[in-house]
């Protein structure tokens, strides 16, 4: 639980480069990729993990503008990376503007449950960490390279002079 915005800005930042770089990743034809017809497509956990952000923080009591068009994915892997790479930004000046450290620890009711502010800060971060998870399995099925997050990925190997891990 973090104890000070500055945590918050800090980890956030961080987490929302990693995802950042995966969003950067995506192509417009691997939008479409889906583990079966009955789930998300790549496009659409993208979309959702940037829609849903601004959402979040606004059940948190932080108001912050939603994502235009949020109901909508679109087919440009461009304007998703570019829209989150806008929202990620406003997450961390809005809390910065509107919470202090002191009240981090104040109770507050988010989706029917009753937690301290600094609580929804971690499930905002553990939320995008998540489905950025989810994207990176269906980016290989896809066929793209995924960027390392906490470590190189198997591509990446080879750039820090190791060979990637035996399968």
């Amino acid at each position: 639980m973090f104890t000070s915005i500055n945590e918050f800005s800090q980890e956030w930042n961080q987490e929302a480069a990693s995802t950042q770089k995966v969003l950067d990743a995506l192509t417009d034809a691997s939008l479409q990729q889906e583990v079966s017809s009955e789930d998300r497509t790549l496009g659409r956990i993208a979309w959702h993990i940037v829609t849903s952000t601004p959402g979040m923080i606004n059940e948190f009591g932080i108001k912050m503008n939603n994502v235009e068009n949020a109901d909508t994915t679109p087919v440009s892997a461009q304007e998703i990376a570019e829209t989150f790479r806008k929202v990620s930004a406003d997450v961390v000046e809005q809390v910065e503007k509107q919470w202090t450290d002191e009240s981090l620890t104040e109770i507050q009711n988010v989706f029917g449950m009753n937690m301290p502010k600094a609580v929804t800060l971690s499930l905002l971060i553990k939320h995008i960490i998540h489905h950025r998870g989810q994207m990176t399995v269906l980016m290989r099925q896809a066929g793209l390279k995924v960027p390392g997050i906490y470590g190189p990925a198997r591509e990446e190997w080879s750039q820090v002079g190791m060979e990637a891990p035996a399968l």
